[in-house]
């Protein structure tokens, strides 16, 4: 993963809530977290750790992390695996997806976020509505789009992917995951992604 896409996933985690939104919530509460959890980055007093433990509590009512993990493994392999394994990626992943975060916040520096604004569309295949909530991270130079997707859940809209500068981060999850599959069984793979989680 490139410096560039780092700076971004970190900023991608900046727009968070601490629940699952209603939908006309959705632009107003997350342009409102923005400065909060910039502020917490940027603070000099904070270790990386303590900023993404901070951050990490905001987060984790916005974010689908079962969701995300689901997308990535894919149905044929969730629905191979028991009910022991299942519990045990589920868990690895969103470990994994959080650390992977904390590791990145030493890259973030002065970028700013913007909110642009939502956008609905519809699912292709269960026409079900999406929520698109679009923004910009402003650097010195440079413009990057970074977009989350939300969807309703029984708890409210909740996100279940971001696409950062045209990459989804579900779909990058899925290709690695994907071909780690091809090569070992389901046991391995989840096996190594715990093995991650206690670096």
């Amino acid at each position: 993963m490139n410096k560039l896409f780092k700076i971004i996933l970190i900023a991608s985690f900046a727009i968070t809530s601490m629940f699952a939104l209603n939908k006309d919530e959705i632009k107003p509460v997350m342009t409102e977290k923005i400065d909060n959890v910039l502020n917490i980055i940027k603070n000099k007093e904070f270790s990386n750790e303590v900023k993404g433990e901070k951050i990490v509590k905001i987060i984790d009512d916005v974010f689908d992390y079962r969701r995300m993990a689901l997308i990535s493994l894919g149905k044929k392999a969730w629905v191979s695996a028991d009910s022991e394994q299942k519990k045990r990626y589920l868990t690895a992943f969103e470990t994994n997806l959080k650390n992977s975060y904390i590791d990145k916040l030493g890259l973030y520096t002065d970028q700013k976020v913007k909110v642009v604004g939502t956008e609905s569309t519809f699912a292709k295949k269960s026409k079900k509505e999406r929520i698109v909530l679009k923004t910009e991270l402003v650097g010195a130079s440079e413009v990057y789009k970074v977009n989350y997707l939300f969807y309703k859940s029984k708890k409210g809209w909740e996100i279940y992917d971001v696409n950062l500068d045209g990459t989804s981060v579900v779909t990058a999850n899925k290709k690695q995951i994907s071909g780690l599959l091809k090569q070992k069984s389901l046991e391995e793979v989840i096996t190594e992604m715990e093995n991650k989680t206690k670096k």
